[in-house]
């Protein structure tokens, strides 16, 4: 990979390809498209992003990451990118993580039907200690106490495995920002089990973690209780 850079000194027409590869903008680093975020023009010319990568017309792409969507916002690197005349907003990094929220929260109502997504410390506890949970997510106001007790069940789970990593652990809304969303499915502790739409909560439970965390996800491993 090239060493990150300001796009500046590069051709920006370069941003969008047909292949497998994309390049952001900003680090001119190639990847896959589900490790960048995709913008384009809409027809008034405000630059919106993409996440489905389903929008028309030329796009350019960032890395799933916060400050690297705040300096391609500073340095104008969008109307380079997308060689038009575009309008870009101040909040463009916000409305990111606002998206990416929705898609997270939209995914737990879909696992929550399809039976791979269960809320309530009794039951997430069954889950770990069975080994059917593949995350854990705990509301950003829930107790200490029902914190340390799900990470308890979490540690024990690994040593009594032979598990490289513990489950993962995420922290990334309070219960009021999930009640604008999910209604009465909001919580203060759940579990993603396995399984495709399971799996599909934890991958962009990964996403909305690496953006807010500098393009580096803090849940696998064994993270314990993450502040925002």
């Amino acid at each position: 990979m090239m060493a990150a850079a300001d796009a500046s000194s590069h051709d920006d027409g370069l941003a969008d390809y047909d292949g497998n590869s994309r390049m952001c903008i900003v680090t001119r680093e190639t990847g896959s498209p589900d490790e960048l975020i995709r913008f384009v023009a809409a027809p008034d010319g405000k630059v919106v992003p993409d996440l489905k990568r389903t929008l028309p017309g030329r796009g350019c792409w960032v890395k799933i990451d916060r400050t690297l969507v705040e300096r391609a916002v500073a340095k104008k690197f969008f109307g380079r990118a997308l060689k038009r005349d575009v309008e870009v907003t101040d909040s463009l990094p916000a409305e990111v993580d606002k998206l990416l929220s929705l898609q997270v929260m939209q995914m737990m109502n879909m696992a929550r039907k399809a039976s791979q997504f269960i809320t309530g410390a009794a039951k997430v506890d069954v889950a770990i200690r069975s080994g059917s949970a593949i995350a854990v997510f705990h509301a950003t106001d829930a107790a200490e106490d029902g914190v340390r007790k799900i990470n308890q069940a979490r540690k024990a789970w690994h040593l009594g495995t032979d598990a490289e990593e513990e489950i993962p652990s995420f922290c990334l809304f309070s219960e009021s920002e999930m009640a604008e969303v999910m209604g009465q499915n909001a919580f203060i502790h759940a579990a993603a089990l396995a399984g495709q739409a399971g799996e599909g909560v934890v991958k962009r439970a990964k996403m909305l973690e690496q953006y807010r965390n500098g393009g580096q996800s803090r849940a696998p491993g064994g993270a314990g209780r993450q502040k925002q």
